[in-house]
């Protein structure tokens, strides 16, 4: 089995990657690695002593019997796709920047487009944070509408577009999220669910549904976009605006088109590759929430929202 990477100074990059992974006992050697560091454990009796059936890839449980293979339970398990082509898959997802289209990874590894859709959406399922670390310190908040032009609307008709908010810490992390409306309730609510009781300071703009969130251990400070007003000595809004400005260059260069119904999801890809942009090891880290994900079914995806 291969040595962690956790001494190294860097996870992979295209060229070792491809060389590290050219096959799938390589790929399941990683696999094993990663999910099972202190040796390999029975999924289903958790029984440690485990022989190795190396004709067919396999492992036996020496208190239960029962075979099974690294990739058993998890979102690998079920899937006809090489290893090494998930590996290259999630690579190129964490490593392009505004994002990289199914019909682009299609392309790039060689499979068809309704392979490299769903493999796309599991990736960015497993990519999603759970029990995420609340923003402290100065947090910007800010909100934006997704969707295109309606025919024959005007400029500010916003009926066929999702909304999206967006917390993001100064020098740290952000969390996004889709909500139905931007009114008060749903915004503190948010607010709350993503930022430390002790934050020192929430930044937002002059939207008067955001009134009201700070106390006594934080204050509240607003821009007034509308009169121009984009900073006030340290008060801005320009990192979340920034994110937004990411979020919608990859929507038109990458993706063309995003349906409203998975827009959580590509939310859910941009966080994790924003949060992990000083990650060293961000493959190894990723490959490691695969391992741990639970499987997503295609008819959950494509099922009606």
């Amino acid at each position: 089995m291969k040595t962690s990477t956790r001494n190294e100074k860097s996870d992979v990059n295209l060229v070792n990657l491809i060389e590290r992974f050219a096959s799938e006992e390589q790929c399941r050697e990683q696999l094993a690695e990663l999910r099972w560091p202190n040796g390999v454990e029975c999924p289903r009796c958790e029984c440690k002593s485990i022989s190795t059936i190396t004709t067919v890839g396999k492992f036996e449980c020496n208190a239960c019997r029962y075979q099974f293979t690294v990739t058993a339970g998890t979102i690998f398990h079920d899937s006809h796709l090489p290893l090494r082509k998930w590996f290259l898959a999630i690579y190129l997802m964490i490593k392009s920047k505004k994002g990289i289209s199914a019909n682009q990874m299609k392309r790039t590894i060689n499979v068809c487009y309704e392979t490299a859709w769903y493999l796309c959406h599991r990736i960015r399922a497993a990519m999603r944070d759970v029990n995420c670390e609340l923003l402290k310190g100065i947090v910007e908040v800010d909100e934006t509408y997704v969707g295109g032009k309606t025919r024959g609307m005007g400029r500010g008709y916003k009926g066929n577009k999702a909304i999206a908010i967006g917390a993001v810490q100064r020098e740290g992390k952000i969390r996004l999220q889709v909500i139905r409306h931007a009114d008060r309730a749903t915004l503190h609510k948010f607010i709350a669910e993503n930022t430390d009781p002790k934050t020192e300071a929430i930044y937002t703009d002059e939207l008067p549904a955001y009134l009201g969130i700070a106390d006594e251990d934080t204050r509240h400070e607003s821009v007034c976009h509308s009169a121009e007003e984009w900073v006030r000595g340290d008060v801005h809004t320009n990192g979340i605006e920034s994110v937004w400005s990411l979020l919608k260059r990859s929507i038109i260069g990458s993706y063309h088109q995003v349906s409203m119904k998975h827009l959580d999801a590509y939310l859910d890809e941009l966080e994790h590759r924003f949060n992990n942009r000083h990650n060293k090891f961000l493959f190894r880290d990723t490959l490691l929430k695969l391992v741990k994900a639970e499987k997503l079914p295609y008819q959950e995806l494509t099922r009606a929202a």
